[in-house]
């Protein structure tokens, strides 16, 4: 099972930082030591380059972005503190899910343990997001003809409100998102299906509503490729989720994923997106159990 992974996925922001930046070498070294992944299945990616980025993002963001130039205000609302080490940072997980992607479609699955940022618009980031970076893999894709129709799962806590817009109106790509009602972002432009959960949902009931709505999207639309967005911010203990997932109910729930992929013949790009528990360990934990579920699901 290929992974993307490289050291530059880490940018020090400092401990006090709500974002668990420190969680990309965590999950990377447990994988690793547990043996659910080997050293050779790991490759790390070269930055994604300024053409695939053009293709998702508008020239004038880019630009301002890579020279330091974003307002105050822009860089409130990205959420983390510009530098050029962060700059790198994206453009190396943007490559990563460009390059798991065209692993899955050869080989049934494959993941980067970054990305599924995906509340970066084309012409600015927000939410911890500075690159969309399954946005530019789907536009490389698309214009190189490896896929005809994708499908965006995403089980990130909070709606995947710049994959609904970048993709609106798409008849070949379907944007699945299944979120908290009442958590970010504030306005949720519409996907090609929105579910909205109420606070407090626990294992059972979201697992039921997750079984039927995947069964939905894989059956009718009947995608090439599918990116899941395998958010573990559902959790019950996670700052921001709002959710009441324990970490086996977040395992069931890539393992249904990941399987009712499998069983329909579609490859599958894994990427972790968010996951903010107030034990750091956790969000390490339900990160890892991801790719022991892909394990168990395609040996």
């Amino acid at each position: 099972m290929f992974v993307s992974y490289a050291p530059g996925y880490f940018v020090d922001i400092g401990d006090a930082h709500v974002f668990p930046m420190r969680k990309f070498p965590l999950v990377y070294e447990r994988l690793l030591a547990e043996r659910i992944l080997t050293p050779e299945e790991v490759v790390a990616p070269t930055p994604a380059r300024e053409e695939d980025i053009l293709l998702a993002h508008t020239r004038d963001y880019w630009t301002r972005l890579t020279t330091g130039r974003l307002t105050p205000r822009e860089v409130r609302r990205l959420g983390l503190p510009w530098s050029e080490a962060l700059v790198l940072r994206a453009r190396l997980a943007a490559q990563g899910t460009l390059n798991a992607a065209r692993h899955a479609l050869a080989e049934g699955v494959a993941g980067n343990l970054a990305g599924g940022t995906h509340h970066a618009f084309p012409d600015h980031g927000e939410g911890f997001c500075v690159l969309n970076d399954i946005a530019v893999a789907v536009r490389v894709l698309q214009c190189a003809g490896d896929v005809g129709r994708v499908a965006l799962i995403d089980c990130d806590v909070h709606q995947g409100n710049a994959n609904a817009v970048i993709f609106a109106g798409e008849s070949d790509v379907f944007t699945f998102s299944m979120h908290g009602k009442n958590n970010y972002p504030l306005r949720k432009p519409p996907s090609s299906l929105d579910i909205e959960l109420p606070d407090g949902m626990p294992d059972r009931p979201y697992l039921d509503v997750l079984r039927e709505a995947v069964s939905h999207v894989l059956q009718t639309f009947r995608p090439d490729l599918v990116f899941y967005l395998a958010g573990v911010d559902p959790y019950q203990h996670d700052r921001f989720g709002r959710l009441a997932l324990s970490l086996e109910g977040l395992m069931r729930r890539d393992e249904w994923v990941l399987r009712a992929c499998r069983r329909a013949g579609i490859p599958v790009t894994i990427t972790l997106s968010g996951g903010y528990a107030r034990d750091r360990m956790d969000t390490v934990t339900a990160h890892c159990n991801t790719y022991r579920a892909a394990r168990e699901v395609f040996g």
